[in-house]
């Protein structure tokens, strides 16, 4: 393990968002009255956190803070570079060590995700989300869930404190958490390029149950060249083994036939090739005095029907956003987007989506939708 965030803070000066205070470890210089640290819950069922009918859409930047160590001495049957390019395999086949890119000896982890917005948009709202295992080879402290460093393009690290409940559940071997900021501020002034998050507390090593974390940064924006759309954000933390599911357009959701859209979901560790794992999309349109429903199971080349928890940083289209690793395999870390258009070909009034595992054990933390207006 790298040097302690006590270094950091001692020789850097780091400004805090999202909470009116700086965290101070034993022998760091305060800069500011230390905030006390968020409530955790072992379960929060998903809600909406965000919700706008506006011109503009949602994008995304998301990537891994752990991966498989290059040279460990007892080699899974797929190797660790074969296994980052797409190979099959699991996390908890291989010894986990720490991402880190941004060549400062004082973070043990870093990794870089491009947010990329059309010309001409501005920010209307940014959550920042981390999370990952604090039990493996070692033990990390629980007590830093709620902290984590973020650069904007070109920038220097401030520090982020989580400012609602922490989701901490220890389960099947593992010891899980997911933790989340409102940054609208930084990411409206900052716009679009490669975020730097650092210092997601999450533990190396090797277990049955695994390594895994990493970061999503989430931002819905205003567009006047857009298409007029609906932009849902929802988040939670819990088990889906009998499924999450959240509805868009309670207050009266409307897209007509042919309607294009977006969902992305962020969960933690799911494990390619372990099958069963879908996200449906159900419409409900009434026409005739009869309302009418239709399933759509997401899917696309880089997440199969029934595994879409296969540990991939994917999204729609030809050019992906820029990532720093950019690891085709995450070995335990979902970021996905997904194409919406499939599900919404009748068009309707109600828009459900589901995510259900029953064989793959995973954490949902977050889940997000932008369809196009009537």
């Amino acid at each position: 393990m790298r040097k302690p965030l006590v270094l950091l803070l001692r020789r850097t000066t780091v400004s805090a968002i999202a909470l009116a205070g700086v965290w101070a470890p034993a022998g760091a210089l305060a800069l500011a009255p230390t905030a006390p640290p968020s409530p955790e819950k072992s379960r929060i069922p998903f809600t909406e956190r965000y919700q706008s009918l506006q011109r503009g859409g949602i994008v995304r930047a998301a990537n891994v803070s752990i991966t498989c160590r290059e040279t460990e001495q007892q080699p899974a049957r797929t190797s660790c570079p074969a296994m980052r390019a797409g190979g099959s395999g699991v996390n908890g086949a291989y010894d986990m060590t720490y991402v880190d890119v941004d060549k400062d000896p004082n973070t043990y982890n870093s990794s870089r995700a491009q947010v990329r917005l059309p010309k001409g948009s501005r920010v209307s709202y940014a959550r920042l989300y981390w999370g990952g295992n604090l039990r493996v080879g070692e033990q990390k402290p629980p007590k830093d869930n709620g902290r984590v460093l973020i650069a904007e393009p070109g920038g220097e690290y401030k520090e982020v404190l989580a400012d609602t409940v922490v989701g901490h559940r220890v389960a099947n071997g593992a010891d899980a958490f997911q933790a989340s900021a409102d940054v609208t501020g930084l990411v409206r002034n900052s716009k679009q390029g490669l975020y730097t998050v650092a210092q997601v507390n999450v533990a190396m090593g090797r277990s049955t149950a695994g390594a895994w974390g990493g970061w999503t940064l989430v931002v819905a924006y205003e567009n006047r060249a857009e298409p007029l759309r609906h932009l849902f954000l929802w988040d939670g933390f819990d088990t889906i083994e009998s499924g999450v599911t959240v509805t868009a357009g309670k207050r009266g959701l409307r897209f007509a036939q042919g309607a294009g859209g977006r969902v992305g979901m962020t969960v933690y560790d799911g494990d390619h090739a372990v099958t069963g794992d879908s996200l449906t999309a159900q419409t409900t349109r009434t026409a005739a005095g009869r309302r009418r429903t239709t399933v759509t199971g997401l899917t696309d080349p880089a997440n199969p029907r029934d595994d879409v928890l296969n540990s991939t940083i994917s999204d729609p289209g030809r050019t992906a956003p820029e990532r720093v690793p950019a690891y085709a395999r995450t070995l335990g870390y979902d970021s996905d987007v997904f194409d919406l258009a499939p599900a919404l070909r009748r068009g309707g009034d109600q828009l459900t989506l589901r995510l259900r595992s029953p064989r793959d054990p995973a954490w949902a933390g977050v889940l997000f939708a932008s369809v196009d207006a009537k």
